[in-house]
């Protein structure tokens, strides 16, 4: 089972956790000034440690040439987070290592030569960075980075020298959207060194009231202060957006429950559904399932998030789509999977 579709620790909130861990071979050029000759040794290297040396992941583990993936494949690996939009642009030179639960991608040759993720559903980031960590130490074995012993890692963009640690929470915040004070929210965690990003990171809109939380700083922090900090600050927004539904609840049962039931209602009959429409009216139908207005497991709900997008949708279908077509079938599809869950 995939992060995306199980339902962990505060996931009536916490749609995942994510730690990034940015590496560097210490005798290799940063992936933009490369050659192809280099680029090829460093995704040999990459293979080789986790693949070729029977390690004890292996077994788990799947290598893909992105210059051998088409178009549609490459972007649902965007969109089911595994990939960055950089890295499906610039494919040509890169590779991915992914574990098949998905928990776990690797990116060869995107700003550096090796980006380790790791995802858990839900709040959960010590398990991910259990996880995350593993995997650097076991890379590190058969591999030389690039660290300097004041500075730490040393990472192709600046902001990510040091522990070359980026920590991420993807949180669904309906309520505080609807209520105006998720500017505020933003505002106040921006002055603390973290980001707020949409779903799909830096320059992403937060399609279906889905944001990320990062943090900003690496260099001077150690691991444990990061996720501390990170996981800190999601627990507030936590409380802060769960509050606000109760509030929501109590003062405007039949305006929340109006705005629920006709979202249902146009995922359920609609016979064309875009993109971003979808993605509105399933955060009103997860929120409602969250307050026990609808029951529809959230792991529905959250699969769906993901699969009705573009690529995931097409190979779903198996078949090349223009808009309007993706747009009929998305409408077809959503149907079709609510249609089997009581409400």
């Amino acid at each position: 089972m995939s992060w995306f579709e199980d339902n962990g620790p505060e996931g009536d909130v916490v749609l995942s956790s994510r730690i990034r861990l940015a590496r560097n071979f210490d005798d290799l050029p940063f992936p933009d000034i490369m050659n192809k000759e280099q680029a090829e040794t460093s995704v040999k290297r990459c293979r080789q440690a986790l693949l070729d040396n029977g390690s004890a992941l292996s077994p788990d583990l799947e290598f893909i040439d992105l210059g051998k993936a088409d178009d549609t494949g490459r972007q649902a690996l965007v969109e089911k987070h595994l990939m960055s939009p950089d890295l499906a642009k610039n494919y040509d030179e890169g590779a991915l290592i992914l574990k098949k639960d998905n928990s776990v991608s690797i990116m060869i040759n995107e700003e550096d030569h090796i980006r380790i993720q790791c995802f858990c559903a839900g709040l959960d980031l010590d398990k991910t960075w259990d996880l995350a960590d593993k995997i650097d130490d076991l890379l590190e074995e058969n591999v030389s980075y690039a660290f300097d012993k004041q500075l730490g890692y040393i990472t192709s963009c600046p902001t990510n020298v040091g522990t070359g640690m980026r920590v991420s929470v993807m949180m669904h915040l309906p309520a505080l959207v609807k209520t105006g004070s998720i500017n505020n929210v933003v505002g106040s965690i921006a002055k603390l060194g973290v980001t707020v990003r949409g779903i799909y990171g830096e320059g992403s809109q937060a399609l279906g009231d889905i944001f990320q939380i990062s943090n900003q700083v690496t260099i001077g922090r150690t691991e444990r202060d990061i996720i501390g900090n990170i996981g800190g600050l999601a627990t507030e927004i936590i409380n802060a957006e769960r509050s606000t539904r109760n509030a929501l609840l109590q003062n405007s049962r039949v305006q929340v429950e109006d705005i629920v039931w006709r979202s249902y209602g146009l995922l359920t009959n609609a016979r064309v559904l875009t993109s971003d429409e979808a993605l509105k009216l399933l955060s009103d139908v997860r929120m409602g399932a969250d307050m026990g207005i609808l029951d529809i497991p959230l792991t529905v709900l959250n699969k769906l998030f993901i699969m009705i997008r573009p690529a995931n949708l097409q190979l779903i279908y198996q078949s090349q789509l223009e808009p309007y077509e993706r747009d009929l079938k998305r409408a077809e599809y959503v149907k079709k999977i609510l249609s089997k869950t009581e409400v």
